[in-house]
């Protein structure tokens, strides 16, 4: 949250830097709306994407693996490969993978794949990129998502080590990556940009650690991405991006990128309807389909999905039949109208969505009927709705998901008679030893990789932080089972995929969860504004192909 009161005198006379920034691009509005929008929209070389953004991030280098500074990686660095907005990989900086035996994977690297100096895109700057976003002192979120299985990667996150042991460099345009363990999808955990691909000498010090500051124009850093960092204005909260004239890949359309601050959603929702900005990092409203039209926060649907888990060790929730009729007792449309009424997300009626076996699953939708519910609960060890304790909430966070856990609350006083019920925002401090203070968690659950396993052994395997901290150590024999062969199967093996659905429909069973929602990876530009479809990581598909107009 924002201090208002920052950069104030003792007597409150003075203004804050950002204050006044918020009070000046609000300004612009008056402008734009007496005829300015073709000059900004369009600058005297070309195009230009101007995008708000909700913070003013002090960090933007690339090797973070998440925070907002993430969402625009794919801008300024390529990848080893991606996945398109239909959940397809393509080639980037690889052309190549293959493995014999899904433990030792040989990538082949473009020949024409260079820097924005002109020089080549080597074996050892991919070696290096990795190792340095593998190191503590990085601090990426993500980097484990992506390496965790590369020997080596576990001395150095542990600090006992800073190589990667099991990539080797036959030559400059080969990697050799050896595994700790057989990982069928292995080259999709690559297909993202948690690790993009720097010039190892530039952002890795002899140290082996992080060159500080590396990425700024003042330390003149090459690019591998299509646009180029030219001008950063921390204090400012002002990025300006020109196109990488060396890019091996598509000639970028735009003629220059230019992200600014914005904290206030408010003014951000102005500037952007008046057309001062047409674009943004990350914009959540209740009202954003109101505001802005329903082609600003459309997109696809991406395996990330939203839900209520119960803490099945916690009273009232260790009884199946409460569970049971908690869950029967809620209408999940009217569940999904009164947070999402006009999208951009998607009712769900199970976990997978968006991955192979999501669709003809053989999870069967848990029913709404209110009079089984209750016969269920006067069955249960508690025999009545007076018996129960209160029932806690958290993750209530967000004023669409206050109105989802409302309406759940309501439902219940309707159908069951229960009135004792708290809402509170807090998470993170009721997981691990006080995950027993409370009932329900909202979360969300999800992968970056276009695989059902993946998706569900984050969730409802019994060594899942969701399971064990969510569900209250959940664990179910048929579940792991199901998970740990399917693991073993190739991508394109349909056991893989079987072995997954039977694991959620042994999960079904138990009933641990209110279904919510499928999310969908909005655009977060005006219409005038192509080629902004994001993949499931967060990240703009093709930034080469954004156009304005």
């Amino acid at each position: 949250m924002t201090d208002r009161n920052e950069g104030k005198s003792a007597q409150g006379t003075q203004m804050s830097r950002r204050e006044a920034l918020k009070i000046g691009l609000a300004a612009g509005v008056g402008l734009t709306v007496f005829g300015m929008n073709a000059r900004i929209v369009f600058a005297d070389e070309g195009q230009v994407l101007k995008a708000a953004h909700p913070a003013f991030d002090q960090d933007w280098s690339p090797l973070r693996g998440g925070g907002r500074p993430f969402r625009w990686n794919s801008i300024w660095w390529a990848s080893p490969m991606y996945f398109d907005s239909e959940g397809k990989i393509k080639p980037y900086v690889f052309t190549s993978w293959d493995s014999p035996d899904n433990k030792v994977w040989t990538f082949k690297i473009d020949p024409k794949a260079v820097f924005s100096d002109g020089s080549k895109i080597t074996s050892a700057d991919v070696k290096g990129s990795w190792e340095v976003a593998s190191m503590p002192n990085t601090k990426s979120q993500r980097a484990d998502q992506v390496l965790a299985k590369v020997q080596g990667y576990k001395e150095i996150a542990g600090g006992s080590g800073n190589e990667l042991t099991g990539v080797a460099m036959p030559d400059e345009g080969t990697v050799v990556v050896t595994l700790t363990e057989v990982d069928p999808i292995f080259f999709m955990r690559l297909a993202n940009h948690i690790v993009p691909i720097t010039k190892a000498a530039q952002s890795r010090g002899s140290d082996g650690e992080e060159v500080a500051d590396w990425y700024k124009p003042d330390s003149k850093p090459v690019f591998s991405g299509p646009f180029k960092l030219t001008s950063l204005d921390i204090d400012a909260g002002k990025l300006v991006f020109e196109p990488n004239e060396n890019f091996f890949g598509p000639k970028p359309k735009l003629a220059r990128i230019e992200i600014t601050s914005v904290e206030d959603n408010v003014t951000a929702t102005s500037l952007i309807n008046s057309g001062e900005f047409n674009a943004h990092t990350e914009l959540v409203t209740s009202t954003i389909i109101q505001d802005l039209g329903p082609e600003f926060s459309s997109g696809p649907l991406i395996p990330t999905s939203q839900h209520f888990w119960f803490n099945v060790t916690r009273a009232p929730m260790d009884d199946p039949k409460v569970r049971q009729a908690l869950i029967m007792a809620i209408d999940r449309d009217g569940l999904f109208k009164a947070s999402y009424p006009d999208g951009p997300h998607k009712k769900a009626d199970q976990i997978l969505n968006s991955v192979p076996g999501a669709d003809n699953s053989g999870f069967e939708p848990y029913p709404y009927d209110p009079a089984a519910a209750k016969k269920l609960l006067a069955e249960s060890s508690y025999g009545g709705p007076e018996r129960l304790p209160k029932i806690l909430f958290v993750g209530i966070s967000a004023p669409a998901i206050e109105a989802a856990a409302q309406f759940i609350a309501e439902q219940w006083r309707q159908n069951l008679g229960i009135t004792a019920v708290d809402m509170k925002p807090q998470q993170d401090s009721y997981a691990g030893p006080d995950q027993n203070a409370v009932q329900i968690f909202r979360d969300d659950v999800g992968t970056r990789v276009p695989d059902a396993v993946s998706y569900l052994a984050g969730c409802i395997a019994s060594t899942s932080s969701n399971a064990q901290n969510k569900l209250g150590g959940y664990k179910n024999e048929k579940v792991d089972a199901a998970l740990a062969e399917a693991a073993t199967k190739a991508a394109d093996d349909p056991q893989r995929v079987k072995l997954a659905q039977d694991a959620q429909k042994a999960f079904r069973d138990d009933w641990a969860f209110i279904p919510w929602y499928s999310q969908a990876m909005s655009r977060w530009a005006t219409k005038e504004v192509k080629g902004m479809e994001k993949n499931l990581d967060w990240q703009v598909v093709a930034p080469w192909d954004i156009s304005v107009g």
